[in-house]
């Protein structure tokens, strides 16, 4: 199977451009070549493909738009755990609670990396494990805490917020990787191709053979799954699910001693 995220969107986007051109010209001459050996059914069959399309494309873009909206919320509702984790932490005893805030915002600072380095695998895996290890850290310093007093509230509310801001990067770490399956992008494609071959075809039947409308199409199709595409994408397109919770938060955090 085709891995479509390890291409560029550019790449995908002039190569579906150049299949739905081949494929028009393609159905164009073999229209010209059928003139006056019927095909009045050529018409029906290219509105119902083309219908086809349109209603592949409109789902496709809700699946994509949804799982952008959950990137979206998940990257609030980490910062806003984080941000709460850190407010409780300064009601730790110390050293305990220099130790948490300093875990804290390098925690904060590795998770905006996540989305920095999504093009880069290597570099993405070592923040996902660096985020574990912060992870440890902090439960191992809570421990501490807790070993020395078990029963005070400041602990057991810390402790709350821990348990939840390690929810949220699991929570997180699924929505990036809930993609739009390969398969659907591919099964676009192909109805795309056979549409504009049956376009060109029943426009090669015609007297007047006009290409501009034709290309037009292609080309806005193709633009459109483009878009779909990028949506898909949030991180390393031109549309981008917004950071700013997570940079509030580190800057929020800078303060804390």
């Amino acid at each position: 199977m085709v891995e479509l995220n390890n291409h560029g969107l550019l790449t995908l986007f002039a190569v579906v451009l150049i299949a739905i051109f081949s494929a028009g010209e393609i159905g164009r001459l073999r229209g010209t070549r059928a003139v006056g050996r019927g095909g009045g059914d050529v018409s029906t069959l290219e509105g119902s493909t083309l219908g086809l399309l349109a209603l592949m494309i409109g789902f496709t873009f809700a699946m994509a738009l949804a799982r952008f909206e959950v990137r979206r919320d998940a990257i609030v509702t980490e910062a806003n755990a984080i941000g709460t984790t850190a407010l409780r932490a300064r009601l730790l005893p110390e050293p305990n609670r220099s130790e948490a805030l300093k875990l804290l915002k390098e925690y904060a600072q590795v998770r905006l990396e996540v989305t920095q380095s999504v093009l880069d695998a290597s570099a993405l895996n070592a923040a996902i494990v660096r985020s574990n290890q912060i992870h440890e850290k902090l439960w191992q310093n809570t421990i501490a805490v807790a070993a020395r007093d078990p029963a005070p509230v400041p602990t057991g509310v810390f402790i709350r917020s821990l348990n939840e801001m390690i929810d949220s990067h699991a929570k997180r770490l699924a929505a990036f990787h809930n993609r739009v399956p390969d398969i659907v992008f591919l099964a676009l494609y192909g109805v795309a191709i056979v549409a504009f071959a049956l376009v060109g075809y029943a426009n090669g039947l015609e007297k007047r053979r006009v290409r501009l409308p034709t290309y037009l199409t292609g080309a806005i199709v193709a633009s459109v799954i483009l878009l779909v595409q990028d949506l898909d994408r949030p991180t390393s397109g031109f549309i981008s699910v917004s950071q700013q919770p997570m940079v509030d938060v580190i800057e929020s955090m800078a303060s804390y001693q």
